[in-house]
């Protein structure tokens, strides 16, 4: 669909109009403070998903603060100057509806999911919290152990830690390789006015996302969102310029875990989410290992028997991004398991995508996104990260147009551009030869 800008005027906020196909109706608004509006008026349903975003993550933080976005995501939960922990906590779940929020690498995002007519509680809500956060020492005390044990969980899940030794095997010591938890020993020593400061730095109107999908008026949305937020717009200095992560020496670490399963990602680092290529990229990862009728799940689990999970991903950024295969396997069938991969993603060097498997592919890519599209929390979430990432929401349309472009000699090409096993990086994590199952 064509995006319509029209003219600013003087005393008023810029604005963008854009309808699809099921019966959304997109629209931007920039407040005078930078403050960013974009929503999807859905009016069938009688729900509303709003998305508060700010950008910031865990790339934003140093080697001594890293762990600090994600605390202070926490501590906003923890008290406001109007609200208490419970009150926060009560709000929402009052009328039916859910407050969350997230950390990742480069945002933050507040969200809830309320009926329409509770769109106003839930900006007020996530406002105050993002806002005025109290940050008291007694719940921080508190939160620095729930974090901790969070940390500790996420190191009992070997299937999901392994991801970040391969982000910090990719990018080194950049900061796109930090834990987006953060370290045990910076949570136990990141104080109040750490909290403070950085807040303070971050959290300004220029770096905010106001997101929502459902059956919400955008006129109506920016005027809770004018009535709710206040702050006057700072503009980017340089020091807002984000470097660009380097390329590492490829390499293979393995570690020894109480664990019964072997686990292993492989991969490497690829380009940024605004390269022309992340529509073959998306295509070529839905082929290789996206679903049961992916050539990974075929031959390593269906063939051989050697996995219950194996897959393959691609995470972009900004500026970088990652493509990796996951497998857990018997310690045994390690090495044979990563021949295996390396042996499907050299196949499609090799030899050109036949038409009919590569229609199949591009269907099923295309069916998931609309699928997707059901859902109006994955409505706003795509909402808030395409502004931050783009400026912009392309229509589904320009989207699957994209995807139908897509043609066997691009992923030929991509394969051989980015398929070189002398780049991958290779995460082991083995089972301790004591660690015994016990019946």
């Amino acid at each position: 669909m064509k995006l319509i800008k029209r003219a600013p005027r003087k005393t008023t906020h810029r604005t963008a109009v854009v309808e699809d196909k099921l019966q959304a109706t997109y629209r931007k608004t920039v407040l005078p403070n930078s403050i960013r509006v974009v929503s999807e008026e859905i009016p069938h349903v009688r729900s509303v998903s709003v998305g508060v975003w700010i950008d910031v993550g865990s790339r934003d933080e140093s080697q001594e603060t890293n762990g600090i976005s994600h605390l202070i995501e926490h501590m906003a939960f923890k008290g406001t100057k109007k609200r208490s922990v419970r009150e926060i906590a009560r709000s929402i779940e009052s009328v039916g509806g859910y407050l969350n929020a997230f950390t990742s690498k480069e945002h933050t995002c507040y969200y809830a999911r309320v009926l329409d007519e509770h769109t106003a509680l839930a900006l007020d809500v996530i406002s105050d919290m993002i806002q005025r956060p109290l940050f008291p020492e007694k719940e921080l005390e508190k939160e620095r152990g729930v974090i901790i044990e969070e940390l500790k969980n996420a190191e009992d899940s070997p299937d999901d830690i392994i991801h970040d030794y391969f982000e910090k095997a990719i990018f080194g010591s950049h900061s796109l390789g930090y834990p987006v938890i953060g370290t045990e020993q910076n949570l136990r020593s990141l104080t109040r006015n750490d909290l403070i400061d950085y807040h303070g730095k971050y959290y300004v109107p220029r770096n905010i996302v106001v997101a929502a999908a459902g059956n919400v008026s955008h006129d109506v949305l920016v005027e809770f969102v004018q009535k709710y937020f206040q702050g006057n717009s700072s503009k980017k200095n340089s020091s807002d310029q984000k470097p660009k992560p380097k390329l590492q020496q490829a390499d293979r670490f393995e570690y020894s875990k109480p664990i019964q399963q072997a686990h292993v990602c492989l991969g490497r680092q690829v380009f940024g989410i605004d390269n022309k290529l992340r529509y073959p990229l998306m295509t070529l990862n839905t082929l290789l290992g996206d679903g049961m009728s992916s050539r990974l799940y075929q031959n390593i689990r269906e063939r051989y028997g050697f996995a219950y999970s194996v897959y393959s991903y691609a995470n972009l950024m900004s500026d970088a991004g990652t493509f990796a295969a996951y497998i857990g396997t018997d310690k045994s069938h390690v090495d044979a398991s990563i021949d295996l991969i390396l042996k499907e993603l050299d196949n499609v060097k090799k030899k050109k995508i036949s038409l009919a498997e590569l229609d199949r592919t591009k269907a099923q890519l295309k069916g998931s996104m609309m699928l997707s599209l059901e859902s109006m929390p994955s409505r706003m979430m795509r909402l808030g990260s395409s502004e931050l990432y783009f400026g912009k929401l392309m229509s589904l349309d320009t989207v699957t147009k994209e995807v139908d472009a897509v043609t066997s000699e691009h992923l030929y090409s991509l394969a051989n551009d980015i398929f070189d096993a002398s780049k991958f990086s290779t995460i082991i994590f083995n089972p301790l030869e004591s660690s015994k199952v016990v019946n």
